[in-house]
């Protein structure tokens, strides 16, 4: 039934998934334990029609995921220093995903502590590079399948009420409101423009 409904959601246009995916369950079951996040901040990108996502140019070896099919995992290594974490959404052959930013861990609480340091709850996965070193997902992830075929599966969830917003650090389609976050929810990053997007 999950998979049914997952499959569903995931074959939607990425600004419809975003915040269909509010409320959903992440979850990496690995050797050192298991870690569970509740989403409570995602970004929509479209692929080749929005100048913001990484296969606005086409598919190279690192976005080649992005084109489908839905339900897969798109990793990928952020200014050098931490990895982010997306969902492959929309057709195959149609580039397209949603990154997940914030979250709240709901299962295996020590062990992302382990991996994050001594932050407080609601900062053990706020923001894209701390969800995925909560998760212990990195480069080896790319591509997994999240319909529960494999270590990380994505569960859906009861949907919040929620907010819409321009993305983060975007310089180009800042116009789009597909930013999606749970309303009020402490979990969710800060707003951060970025310097290089039209006044």
């Amino acid at each position: 039934m999950a998979n049914l409904r997952l499959n569903d959601w995931l074959g939607a246009p990425a600004a419809e998934v975003g915040p269909q995916l509010l409320g959903a369950v992440l979850t990496h079951r690995a050797d050192a334990g298991t870690v569970a996040v509740r989403l409570t901040e995602v970004e929509a990108y479209d692929g080749e029609t929005d100048p913001a996502s990484h296969a606005w140019r086409g598919r190279t070896p690192r976005n080649a995921v992005m084109f489908g099919p839905a339900g897969f995992l798109y990793v990928y290594f952020s200014y050098g220093v931490h990895w982010c974490a997306n969902v492959v959404c929309g057709a195959d052959g149609r580039a397209a995903a949603v990154l997940l930013r914030a979250g709240r861990v709901v299962e295996g609480a020590e062990l992302a502590r382990e991996r994050r340091g001594p932050v407080a709850d609601r900062a053990l996965a706020r923001g894209p590079a701390c969800l995925t070193q909560a998760l212990g997902i990195g480069l080896e992830h790319r591509g997994a399948d999240l319909r529960g075929a494999g270590p990380v599966v994505l569960e859906p969830g009861h949907q919040p009420l929620w907010s819409s917003g321009p993305r983060v650090g975007v310089s180009r389609a800042t116009d789009r409101r597909w930013r999606f976050w749970a309303t009020g929810d402490e979990t969710v990053s800060a707003y951060r423009r970025s310097a290089h997007a039209p006044r």
